[in-house]
């Protein structure tokens, strides 16, 4: 006999007795003698709910027998009612059809097969085995809203193995025994285990998200029926959020936010250039000293911490040169410069000595000290000191 959730997929509440309850790793392991509750394959996800007032979190077919895992006992023997959480499945009914719809008129358009189907709560994932041009996938979207609006009747059959060899049917795999072919009569016509709509019309409607090259074939990401409209009403909230920060009509919003970026570059190039001045001015008021140069100087980027100890380093020749910023309780940022064969040893040495880690090459090195700023200073001159020719 079949399973309740394929005699009636409509079906939202039931009740059937208790065959055996044992407790699992997953809970405890329930079997019925009938359910409405689709157990996890194909590619649609289980059904939730609640069976006998008990939480199920989890159901799946093993072997002959559909297993409820749920978060309390039921007592064998006795009757449970369920009930299942009808939005999720109704859901997950809308868009696996709108799947079938979709590859079906894929497959018709390039023979292509569907290798890869994932349903996530927001959204539906399919991979091709071929490629599909954008273009093409625009028109075929609209085909599908077109198959939708016709309200088309499905037809779901077992047929016997003699029909099945003469059928035109897709499938990933060989198949043997009692098979259920799902047909969406001049779109589709597919072996399957799901849950299905009675008609197309109830998908609602059918949106591609997002689709691109993936592993030598298309990978596709929509949404149908209550998921796209859930989709759209996020994507409007995003656009009017974003249309009031840039105190823009909603589609003038993308040049906006060119005009925001251009403008940004254009301050990012002064910044750096006041910076860069700055940094020479600062460079310029250092007198050269005997040993070494270790300056502290917070706010640096790593990019201008380096540029300054480049400025350092040209200007004040033959001498070491550190400079530090402190981005954190004892953690601080640095750049040491000086032309010497030894330095990069005497780096890795530093390293070691002030919990440290970086590298570099041509004279300067870069990374980040994690110990007290007195600490790195004595470390630093005490180095330094070998290295002045």
């Amino acid at each position: 006999m079949q399973e309740l959730f394929y005699r009636d997929p409509y079906a939202r509440e039931f009740t059937a007795e208790v065959v055996s309850c044992t407790e699992g790793k997953k809970g405890f392991e329930v079997i019925l003698t009938d359910t409405a509750f689709y157990p996890e394959g194909g590619g649609q996800p289980t059904d939730l709910g609640e069976l006998g007032g008990v939480k199920v979190n989890f159901v799946k077919r093993i072997n002959e027998s559909i297993i409820h895992y749920t978060d309390q006992p039921l007592a064998v023997g006795n009757l449970a009612t369920g009930r299942i959480d009808w939005e999720r499945r109704f859901d997950n009914m809308q868009n696996h059809t709108c799947e079938h719809i979709f590859s079906g008129l894929v497959h018709q358009k390039f023979g292509f097969e569907n290798v890869g189907f994932h349903m996530d709560p927001e959204d539906i994932t399919v991979d091709f085995s071929g490629e599909v041009p954008k273009e093409e996938l625009d028109k075929i979207e609209q085909e599908v809203n077109d198959a939708i609006a016709a309200d088309i009747e499905l037809c779901v059959t077992f047929p016997s193995q003699q029909e099945l060899a003469s059928m035109d049917y897709r499938s990933k795999k060989e198949l043997s025994g009692l098979v259920r072919i799902v047909s969406v009569p001049g779109f589709d016509c597919c072996a399957c285990c799901g849950t299905h709509v009675r008609r197309s019309g109830e998908i609602g409607i059918f949106k591609i998200l997002e689709s691109g090259k993936y592993r030598g074939g298309t990978r596709v990401r929509f949404a149908a029926g209550k998921r796209a409209l859930r989709d759209y009403a996020w994507r409007l909230n995003e656009i009017s959020k974003v249309s009031v920060l840039l105190s823009a009509k909603p589609h003038e919003i993308s040049a906006a936010v060119e005009k925001v970026l251009n403008d940004g570059k254009t301050q990012e190039q002064l910044l750096a250039e006041r910076t860069q001045l700055w940094l020479k001015s600062v460079a310029d008021r250092i007198e050269k000293p005997q040993d070494c140069v270790i300056i502290f100087e917070n706010g640096l980027s790593p990019f201008e911490l380096k540029k300054f100890a480049s400025i350092l380093k040209e200007r004040l020749v033959g001498i070491p040169c550190a400079v530090l910023s402190e981005v954190g309780e004892n953690v601080f940022n640095y750049v040491l410069a000086y032309e010497s064969e030894k330095f990069s040893e005497i780096s890795r040495e530093l390293n070691k000595k002030l919990n440290g880690r970086g590298g570099g090459r041509d004279g300067v090195v870069q990374g980040t000290y994690r110990v007290d700023r007195a600490v790195i200073e004595s470390a630093v001159r005490d180095v330094f000191k070998g290295l002045i020719k």
